[in-house]
């Protein structure tokens, strides 16, 4: 899904017809630069979020089950969970940058291992307030 969104598919000019509009709609009367700033925010949540997904299928995949969350915390585990994100979101930029309508951003690279350790340090923090480890 994250390779697919990073195609025209999901380009600024695409999403920016559904946004754009809703926000129009939703706030009367909002100004042209307060809506290119939403259209902005919304698709760098959409970073973190996948990516926070994607942390969460790593992570159980790396420990071998369907559980979303584990058994026990490794940070062994989490690490490379996370290292496998980066890596992933840095190939993700530079196949954008073979898009015509999309560009490469080091900064994007940064939001999204930001969005897989938010995640990360989110199930970590649960699995300690459960004292499951």
């Amino acid at each position: 899904m994250i390779f697919v969104g990073s195609t025209d598919l999901l380009a600024e000019r695409r999403t920016s017809r559904f946004i754009d509009p809703f926000l129009r709609w939703l706030f009367k009367g909002i100004s042209d630069e307060a809506v290119n700033q939403a259209v902005y925010v919304i698709r760098k949540c959409g970073h973190v979020s996948e990516y926070g997904l994607l942390a969460i299928l790593v992570l159980a995949a790396l420990g071998w089950t369907f559980r979303p969350i584990p058994r026990a915390w490794s940070w062994k585990t989490a690490g490379l969970a996370l290292l496998i994100c980066v890596g992933y979101a840095a190939t993700d930029e530079f196949h954008q940058s073979f898009v015509s309508s999309r560009y490469s951003s080091p900064l994007d690279v940064m939001i999204d291992t930001c969005g897989a350790a938010a995640v990360l340090a989110l199930i970590w923090a649960w699995g300690r307030l459960r004292r499951r480890w």
